[in-house]
């Protein structure tokens, strides 16, 4: 047998090529399809994973969440003086920051990526009407300064912790959009090229580009001719959706899909579980992050408009049992936005804890008393009956929608369960908040992220300003918006850690969303892959995807 099986193996060395061929395609699977390939319009993280192969913002944060450059030469700094304070009218202070785009940056069809570029998508960004999803950044633009193709200032009306992060503006190439935007700029977000001629290869500057794709199925990737940086190792790379993860894992085990996405995959239970059973076929990545899962609250119901009935709804709720039973506890429970592994995470304001007892006396105060069947009513005899609506096709949250249904029924509540493709809920019911009550879904953030375009008062999603903004809660607090405005100003890190405490007290008490818990994302690669680092924030791994390697 022994020289038989020696004998096999000679023969099979001798018919091979000296080195084995590189692996030319890789499928990925995702859970979600984007709404729009537009990097301005909508937060669907979606988008952020597909552009993230075939765009590069011009900072980004890595995965030991340093800030470093992707379309710039150096992180401009006061200390290297790329970065110099300047004043401005009535004794404040703003602060000049330049930039120098790589001198290789190319869009796909060869047109260099320039100066032009930044002051186009600037003015995008700024118009009250183009339907951004974060015009915050370009209203703090007071001024771009072109001073040559590749060389540009940005001058900011205020100086901030985080001045030289600008993550969020992501470049629109001017020789395609421009003439889209000014034709209409109300009707701009309908009629970009990256939903009109998604595989015009100028739209993109990334080591990839959209090749093709079929709405709400696979996109298509190719290699970006006139990239210059280091080359990735795939030739082309299919994006599947997948929005249902029984459907996702049985892709999986079939062949059909190569690897799962940590951002956008498996629910961390069912892939806990997979590892168990197809370790020894699957390479597993579990990396804690800055994903906040939560129930956005719409402020505009009467019911949930009363304080005392989110704060009932959430110690109705027994999140430490959840975790346990669903995520084996590895999946720690939320006292606000702010995680566990953030350096300005406050750690003596402790989760709401379950406590049904309390969560009754605060339904009783509010009016809301037990009435037939067990389920609460007011003075007018109507129930307390409220909507929860989810992304269709995830089990974990299909699971967690039914325990906290079955829990708040044990405190009268009447919660009906309603589930959407993610492409409709974050393409028009979330974003334009049509949700009637209560909408579960996750934030990605990044490192010490200020969650001001979720929270100010100044950024509540409406018809007048074409649904720009993600404060879909349409919260409003002056204290609130106050501590924003002195956190992003405030370069003290004690002065500003105090600052942050006290955010986290607010939220905790206003609730204008119920936290739940943050999340661990699980990737799932192939055997062989290797160099793919998740980075467990907003900045996607495919930022990085020239560093993934067949082995």
């Amino acid at each position: 047998m022994r020289r038989l099986f020696a004998a096999l193996i000679l023969v099979l060395s001798l018919a091979a090529p000296a080195t084995a061929p590189a692996r030319e395609s890789l499928t990925i699977g995702i859970s979600q399809y984007p709404v729009t390939l537009n990097p301005l319009i909508e937060s669907m993280l979606a988008k952020t994973y597909v552009l993230a192969f075939v765009t590069r913002p011009i900072t980004a944060y890595d995965a030991s969440w340093s800030l470093v450059c992707l379309l710039c030469e150096t992180v401009p700094t006061l200390e290297n003086g790329q970065a110099k304070i300047e004043p401005l009218p009535g004794g404040k202070k703003g602060i000049a920051v330049t930039y120098t785009l790589k001198s290789n940056a190319k869009w796909g069809d060869g047109t260099p990526v320039s100066s032009a570029d930044v002051a186009f998508t600037w003015t995008v960004g700024r118009h009250p009407r183009s339907g951004v999803s974060n015009s915050e950044i370009f209203r703090r633009i007071t001024r771009v300064e072109v001073v040559d193709a590749r060389r540009f200032t940005l001058h900011f009306d205020r100086v901030t912790f985080n001045y030289n992060a600008i993550n969020d503006l992501r470049l629109l190439p001017a020789h395609i959009e421009r003439r889209r935007f000014e034709a209409a700029p109300d009707a701009y977000r309908t009629r970009t090229a990256y939903d009109q001629d998604s595989a015009n290869p100028g739209l993109y500057n990334g080591p990839y580009r959209i090749a093709g794709l079929s709405q709400g199925s696979h996109i298509l990737l190719a290699r970006n001719e006139f990239w210059t940086g280091p080359q990735p190792t795939f030739d082309r790379i299919q994006i599947r959706t997948i929005e249902n993860s029984a459907a996702m894992e049985a892709n999986l085990l079939s062949g059909g899909i190569d690897m799962i996405a940590g951002e956008l995959g498996l629910p961390l239970e069912q892939s806990l579980a997979l590892e168990k059973r197809l370790g020894n076929r699957f390479s597993f990545i579990t990396r804690p992050g800055l994903v906040y899962e939560h129930i956005d609250v719409n402020l505009s119901s009467p019911i949930l408009a009363d304080r005392r009935v989110r704060r009932a709804l959430l110690a109705a709720l027994d999140r430490d049992g959840l975790t346990r039973q669903l995520f084996d506890g590895r999946q720690p429970v939320a006292a606000s936005m702010v995680p566990p592994l953030d350096w300005v995470f406050a750690e003596d304001i402790p989760a709401a804890k379950y406590d049904p007892a309390t969560a009754a006396a605060l339904l009783d105060e509010a009016g809301w008393r037990l009435g037939p069947g067990g389920i609460r009513i007011n003075d007018k005899g109507e129930k307390l009956a409220l909507e929860l609506l989810t992304t269709a096709g995830n089990r974990s949250r299909e699971l967690v929608a039914q325990v906290i249904q079955a829990q708040w029924r044990k405190a009268g509540i009447d919660l009906r369960l309603r589930a959407e493709p993610p492409r409709v809920m974050f393409g028009d019911t979330v974003t334009q908040r049509k949700f009637p009550h209560l909408a579960m879904f996750a934030w990605y953030s990044s490192p010490e992220n200020v969650p001001r375009t979720t929270l100010h008062s100044t950024l509540i999603p409406s018809a007048d300003n074409n649904w720009s903004g993600q404060n879909y809660p349409g919260y409003a607090n002056p204290k609130m918006d106050e501590l924003l405005d002195a956190i992003e100003t405030e370069t003290s890190r004690p002065r500003r850690k105090a600052l942050w405490h006290e955010l986290q007290q607010i939220y905790a008490e206003d609730l204008p969303a119920l936290p739940l818990y943050f999340r661990a994302d699980s990737y799932i690669l192939p055997k062989g892959m290797s160099g793919l680092a998740p980075t467990g924030h907003q900045d996607p791994s495919p930022y990085w995807v020239e560093q993934w390697r067949w082995d």
